[in-house]
């Protein structure tokens, strides 16, 4: 076949001449003031192919502008050349049909659905694919041009699923971020809070020097040296531990990790600033560390089985990319739940209706393949058996197990040690010639030999004046299942905290040390593959320092060492530890839970958070705030009917210690359950009820 171009044929170049012209017919001038101007295919054909001067002598077509089709996106009419590909991806890749072609011929425009609402957690992604700059983001409209902007390849430290990105920044500020090219993770896409949510790093909440608390019991600011000598006079002076959160790098995690065991001489550390269990800590030790189950086993599976996990909600990536094989290949999803969820109908999914807390002898009866995958959340957790009974199945199928938690940092704290179960490399405490490697590589003489605390059990030895220290980095105490002994803790203990802004933790230390944000130092998130996703800063200007520095500078000034001053030292440090190719640590069966017995206004609670809640790392992006799912209470048909409800009407969901109201929609969900987002705007499950999935809870028309 010979192929002609407009290189070698005058009838092509003629043909590509004619259409640029035809597209150029309408398509304003307005180049100068364009947010795609500079980076726009459009205007390179027309530089390249176009021609000198129009023909066309009437008046182009105009359109009032823009069009808010959301809060974050916006439509310029007159610039849309009708390519499809905004449409195309929103019924190919996202299925959600939120964008459309209007009417037909010389009237045909972009729009939305009269009746529908512009709901998508991946609307950003038709702004970056947009040729000409019909669609724009709000939150970078006429704010720079791309040669304005200094570009870094990046991690997205929202989730697990490890997308690839690009920061840009401008006079040391960032202004925009994109989905980077990765075949093997994201493909060229990512969710809308990865893409909108990073304002916090410049929320007017930001530390930007150190604290100290004074005899008066106020706050102060201080010099780094004050502050770091606070810290370890503090830390030294009673029984420390180490609370991390989810939000940390895999190096600063390791610090942590390190600190806890050199420097405090302790395996109380956790990294689970969330609802968790010791029986999830021994899963995440016998079956997660070192596993390597991939996107790849997705996309060969013959089934995937979801357990305690809403992928659209929780790892948006992995919804995308389950998604894409069961339109192609028609790929079995189930998911064993209480709620059917709008993910798991977009993916055509079997739901398998259980009541909460009774998920283990669903799992039981599945049947799966060595080719299969079981995508188990960090939900699952709040189920007494489930994981136990996840084990079982994959034991006895041959089928591959995944875990994904929500946050970015948690696969990569866990392969760090920075749990009291593990050290560094999968390594279990509880093996004597794990700890001689790690103390041989550490240079110290011995590390501690017991299992340590898990976070309530921290908590719960504060409280008890067992431990008179903590050291906290990135947490926030109100994602925990009991947030009042949380709080107690923190107003109990000598707090040093670790942290990007203000928060409820900071509030409560003694010692407080503004870190870098994650485009303000290097490093690297393990996703939920364990496939580590490096990064470089992006601004370089920035002065504050990372958590692996300054747990080097407090080491140093309590009298030891930890020898992490900078990234590239504990890349180092990591890669030599290597994986543990000794005996996994064991895991003891746990059986499920009887089900609660509910009468009258009784319903068992289940949730979990939605991608767009009050996160954070959300704070500050009012235009994605606007993009969140509506704050409903969800009951059965049946139970609807007999309370007299219909959907819009307001019900209250109440506990011993506080109640929420919210709105009232009837959906497929157990008969004995009521679902409600667990951190959303007049939802904030932990806080205002105290209570977690599975938990009994009175529900009334308000």
């Amino acid at each position: 076949m010979i192929v002609k171009t407009q290189l070698t044929s005058p009838v092509a170049e003629k043909a590509q001449r004619g259409v640029m012209e035809l597209l150029l017919i309408n398509h304003p001038l307005d180049c100068p003031v364009c947010d795609k101007g500079g980076e726009c295919p459009l205007q390179n054909q027309a530089m390249s192919n176009g021609q000198g001067e129009t023909r066309f002598e009437g008046v182009k077509r105009t359109f009032q502008k823009p069009i808010n089709i959301s809060s974050q996106v916006l439509l310029d009419r007159e610039r849309c050349v009708l390519c499809a590909r905004c449409t195309r991806f929103s019924e190919q890749i996202a299925s959600d049909p939120f964008i459309t072609l209007n009417e037909r011929g010389a009237l045909q425009q972009v729009g939305i659905y009269e009746n529908k609402p512009f709901e998508s957690y991946f609307s950003g992604n038709t702004v970056q694919i947009c040729p000409v700059g019909a669609l724009t983001g709000a939150a970078y409209r006429f704010r720079a041009r791309p040669f304005d902007l200094v570009s870094t390849p990046s991690a997205c430290e929202h989730c697990a699923s490890g997308c690839d990105m690009r920061t840009d920044v401008r006079r040391g500020k960032t202004l925009r971020r994109l989905a980077g090219d990765d075949p093997s993770v994201n493909e060229e896409w990512n969710c809308d809070k990865g893409r909108w949510a990073f304002k916090y790093v410049t929320s007017v909440d930001r530390l930007t020097t150190p604290l100290v608390r004074n005899a008066s019991g106020e706050l102060v600011a201080a010099s780094w040296p004050e502050a770091l000598a606070a810290a370890a006079k503090g830390l030294k002076a009673a029984k420390a531990a180490v609370l991390v959160g989810g939000r940390a790098t895999h190096e600063d995690a390791y610090g942590y990790s390190k600190f806890a065991r050199v420097a405090l001489g302790t395996n109380d550390i956790d990294f689970r600033s969330r609802v968790s269990s010791d029986e999830e800590r021994e899963f995440l030790a016998a079956r997660v560390v070192g596993s390597s189950t991939m996107y790849l086993d997705i996309d060969r599976a013959d089934h995937v089985l979801l357990v305690g996990f809403e992928p659209e909600e929780e790892s948006p990536i992995v919804f995308l990319r389950l998604n894409k094989q069961v339109r192609k290949r028609a790929l079995k999803v189930s998911a064993i739940a209480t709620k059917l969820s709008i993910g798991v109908e977009k993916l055509k999914g079997e739901f398998v209706k259980v009541a909460p807390g009774q998920e283990g002898a669903a799992i039981a009866a599945q049947s799966l393949t060595s080719k299969s995958v079981i995508l188990v959340g960090e939900r699952a957790a709040e189920s007494a058996g489930v994981l136990s009974a996840v084990a079982a199945l994959a034991d006895s199928s041959s089928a591959k197990i995944a875990w994904i938690p929500r946050r970015a940092g948690e696969r990569g704290a866990l392969e760090a040690g920075a749990i009291g179960n593990l050290l560094p490399g999968g390594r279990p405490v509880a093996d004597a010639a794990a700890r001689v490697d790690i103390a041989a590589l550490w240079s110290t003489d011995a590390l501690p030999t017991s299992v340590g605390k898990n976070t309530n059990e921290i908590y719960a030895a504060v409280n008890a004046g067992e431990i008179g220290a903590l050291l906290v980095g990135g947490l926030d105490p109100l994602d925990s299942e009991n947030s009042q002994a949380a709080l107690a803790a923190l107003d109990k203990a000598f707090v040093v905290s670790l942290e990007i802004a203000s928060s409820a933790v900071t509030e409560r230390a003694d010692v407080v040390l503004p870190v870098a944000a994650v485009t303000e130092k290097s490093g690297s998130f393990l996703n939920w593959e364990g496939r580590a996703r490096s990064f470089d800063a992006a601004v370089h200007d920035s002065l504050n320092r990372s958590d692996l520095r300054i747990l080097s500078m407090i080491a140093e000034e309590m009298g030891t060492s930890v020898n992490l001053a900078t990234v590239t030292a504990a890349i180092k440090e990591i890669s030599s530890i290597g994986k543990w190719d000794g005996a996994r640590a064991s895991m003891s069966k746990v059986a499920s839970a009887s089900q609660p017995a509910v009468s009258g206004d009784q319903f068992i609670l289940t949730s979990w958070r939605r991608l767009l809640d009050l996160g954070t790392l959300q704070q500050g992006e009012e235009n994605l705030a606007g993009t969140a799912r509506k704050t409903v209470a969800v009951i059965s048909s049946k139970r609807a009917q007999a309370m007299g409800v219909s959907d819009g009407d307001q019900l209250k969901i109440s506990t011993s210690l506080g109640s929420v109201t919210l709105s009232a929609l009837v959906e497929d969900i157990h008969d004995d359950a009521v679902w409600a987002p667990r951190n959303s705007r007049g939802s904030q499950l932990l806080v205002n009820l105290g209570v977690a999935h599975g938990a009994v809870v009175t529900v009334v028309k308000a």
